[in-house]
């Protein structure tokens, strides 16, 4: 079939052709993309669909339900969590920097749902609660550790609880667009093909791979490099401890719970550099630099660290399937290298091995969708808040360098969820801010929840009155978010 008579057997057809703003390497051919042809699909109808169970997803959908909307969840691996539970290290962070700023009021900015996560996690001991840094607290002043299994079994029971239709190991395959709304999300699954319409989606996709299967305008800016995490366990925490803290490496310190047990060691380590001058072998820390590795770690058990991060930059895209292959063997070889350097050289991991990695590895950044509002970098440095705001927040990842005004919060507006030129589209988490620095700040954990909150009550609520997300008064879904105990300034 050639292009023009493709073309216009997809326009016949209502499904959305992605923008072709890819950025490929050279030698790598242009996607050709698929007629997923919707006649004959066996078709499901809800009122709201999420696209993505990561970060935001889970909480979006959680959100969504709560208001009465019914809800689906698509998800392409076999369990909820995204970053939070493959990629981090802690969560970063339901407080505003107060400890970086003497006299300023200690508050936590993101509560709601989130927060509800980490209370029943705190019932279980999935996590250290949130404990206040001890050192280095111009970075973050609170960590929240999480053990990665039990917010994954957490987050499911939550989801199933508030009445979502869970679709796990389901792909999103294509969209179905009806002039400037989407109609319907088609999937992928062992059960074959089916089209999920809907009035309302929000993708958290972290790719952006909704946004751009329905037309959606983005761009890719590669400007991050990759990740895949590792736990690695069988380690004697406390003479690892000890011995960073007699070389005087022992960067970000924090003390909490840690099986069953208060003020035990639960975060701590050097990463980036701080490794410079620090009193670790001369040749441990070449070969981590070369590696992309950090020391820099969190734990919730006494003979565990649940991240050990290693980094790479790929030389193309991450939407690159060749090169992201190549790159998830690559990454995984450094993971081996770098438990060997633990063990050799840390006291503590002579006998460690790996216990967990990430399924495939994490990105930072994929797609950037265009949305109806840009998050500037100015917006975060100075503390902006705005008339629509669905959140605010306070962390910023590159910290002290950069850190939000006085210590206190800037607001992420509902404009900067809308997916720009489409009518019931919203995106949350990663996908938003094309401005790396103010990226920094919005990607991060706890503000990506924070987004899937607002955009799950915001996709319910359109839903529910068969309005589009541009129609939806302001005044309603700040109510709705209030309600339902997300903190706005006032």
């Amino acid at each position: 079939m050639n292009r023009r008579n493709f073309s216009r057997n997809v326009l016949m057809a209502g499904i959305a052709i992605p923008s072709l703003n890819l950025k490929t390497s050279p030698d790598s051919p242009q996607p050709e993309f698929q007629n997923y042809e919707r006649k004959n699909l066996p078709e499901r109808e809800f009122d709201v669909v999420v696209a993505g169970a990561g970060t935001a997803g889970v909480v979006a959908a959680i959100a969504a339900a709560r208001q009465g909307a019914k809800t689906a969840l698509i998800e392409l691996k076999g369990y909820p969590g995204g970053t939070v539970v493959e990629g981090g290290t802690a969560l970063h962070s339901f407080f505003n920097l107060w400890k970086a700023f003497p006299g300023v009021e200690k508050r936590q900015v993101v509560v709601g749902i989130p927060q509800e996560i980490i209370d029943r996690l705190l019932l279980i001991g999935g996590t250290s609660g949130h404990n206040e840094m001890t050192t280095n607290y111009d970075y973050d002043s609170v960590c929240t550790s999480i053990d990665t299994e039990l917010y994954k079994l957490t987050a499911f029971e939550m989801l199933a609880e508030a009445g979502v239709f869970i679709c796990v190991n389901t792909m999103v395959a294509g969209a179905v667009r009806k002039g400037s709304s989407v109609e319907g999300v088609i999937t992928e699954s062992r059960m074959g093909r089916e089209l999920f319409k809907a009035k309302c989606f929000v993708d958290c996709t972290a790719y952006g791979d909704l946004s751009a299967k329905a037309g959606a305008s983005f761009t890719e800016l590669n400007d991050y490099s990759v990740c895949n995490s590792m736990g690695i366990a069988n380690v004697n925490i406390e003479k690892l401890y000890e011995y960073l803290k007699s070389i005087n490496t022992l960067g970000q310190l924090t003390f909490g719970r840690r099986d069953g047990k208060d003020n035990q060691v639960v975060r701590f380590g050097a990463e980036g550099a701080a490794l410079t001058g620090s009193g670790l072998p001369s040749e441990y820390v070449a070969e981590m630099r070369k590696l992309g590795a950090g020391l820099i770690t969190t734990t919730v058990h006494d003979n565990y660290l649940m991240f050990i991060k290693i980094n790479y930059q790929l030389p193309g895209s991450p939407l690159n399937r060749d090169e992201v292959a190549k790159a998830e063997l690559i990454i995984r070889q450094n993971q081996l290298k770098t438990l060997n350097l633990f063990k050799k050289y840390l006291p503590g991991c002579e006998n460690a091995f790996i216990a967990r990695t990430s399924p495939s590895l994490n990105i930072r950044r994929g797609r950037t969708i265009i949305c109806d509002y840009d998050i500037a970098s100015e917006d975060i440095l100075q503390g902006k808040h705005f008339d629509d705001d669905i959140m605010v927040y306070g962390f910023h990842d590159e910290a002290p360098r950069l850190q939000v005004k006085n210590g206190g919060t800037y607001g992420v507006p509902y404009k900067a969820l809308r997916v720009k030129d489409i009518d019931n589209l919203l995106a949350a988490g990663m996908m938003i801010t094309s401005d790396h620095h103010a990226h920094m700040s919005t990607r991060n954990t706890v503000c990506c929840m924070g987004q899937g909150q607002a955009a799950g009550t915001a996709a319910a609520l359109c839903a529910l009155r068969k309005t589009g997300t541009r129609k939806l008064p302001y005044a309603d879904l700040k109510n709705a978010l209030k309600k339902d105990n997300v903190y706005l300034e006032s």
